[in-house]
């Protein structure tokens, strides 16, 4: 079995708005920066701001956050995102840099103090690895730390392993026994067709059950600066309910609706989990 619990869930019956709970954000390589690459300064206080305060409500936080690769084709000044397995982990290793500095200072600003952990899939696939990880995990959140985690891009062997990091934070959500999954998007939800070339499509609210209809929904890339799409959003909603976990994909220009999703309020699309 690839995917084994190792923590026990906090408050995990209690709905959003009550308990201590433990959250699993991602944050996608569009919600950082700008099409050119370049950190988007606004959006990415927004975010440290919004989570700083949700950690001082009393709940516990892991961030999941792609970026390195767009950051360093903007630290590089690259006309494009490289196409080649070389250039973007060239691109990751400097952007990594600016990724996890940028979240150094700003989380500190709110006296938050983070970590920093780089994934590969053998390190969730391989017991013993997973163990260490683990506790490791249990540790930094019993030091009230934040960890962020990315996959770590320059040394992975395949080009895309856990698909722009969605399927990696479903699977730390599993690790960890999280309450709930948030995937920070370029689009407000899942929607009974693409948004953006059928104007007639509408938001699906809510989620009971993945049905194979619904997988084979999603499909193509979110944008040019991210590898994920609906479709990778749908396979980590599949890993995390099946956990036990709540999964909710919102829109990622707006970092204050996690005020709203911790409070319980609707927001995107919420899937809701096997439980019991």
């Amino acid at each position: 079995m690839l995917y084994f619990y190792i923590f026990n869930k906090a408050d995990g019956d209690l709905p959003a708005s009550e308990g201590k709970r433990r959250l699993v954000i991602k944050i996608g390589t569009s919600t950082l920066t700008y099409e050119n690459g370049s950190v988007n300064i606004r959006r990415i206080e927004a975010l440290c701001k919004t989570v700083s305060d949700i950690k001082n409500s009393g709940h516990e936080v892991i961030l999941v956050s792609s970026g390195a690769i767009g950051m360093g084709v903007g630290k590089l000044r690259l006309p494009k995102r490289p196409s080649d397995l070389a250039g973007k982990q060239a691109c990751a290793a400097v952007g990594q840099c600016e990724l996890m500095y940028t979240y150094d200072k700003l989380f500190a600003e709110y006296n938050h103090t983070v970590a920093h952990i780089l994934l590969t899939s053998p390190d969730l696939k391989c017991e013993d690895r997973h163990a260490k990880f683990s506790s490791t995990m249990t540790r930094l959140l019993d030091y009230g730390v934040l960890p962020i985690i990315n996959e770590n891009d320059t040394v992975s062997t395949e080009e895309i392993e856990f698909g722009d990091n969605d399927t990696l934070a479903a699977m730390v959500a599993e690790s960890v026994g999280a309450n709930l999954l948030v995937l920070l998007s370029d689009i407000d939800g899942l929607y009974t067709a693409d948004p953006r070339t059928d104007s007639s499509a509408t938001l699906v609210k809510q989620v009971f059950e993945l049905t194979d209809e619904i997988m084979a929904s999603g499909s193509g890339a979110g944008t040019s600066r991210g590898t994920g799409g609906m479709q990778t959003k749908l396979r980590a909603a599949k890993i995390s309910t099946d956990a036990g976990c709540d999964m909710i994909i919102s829109n990622g220009s707006s970092p204050e609706l996690l005020y709203d999703i911790v409070e319980g309020r609707e927001v995107g699309t919420r899937f809701y989990s096997r439980k019991g």
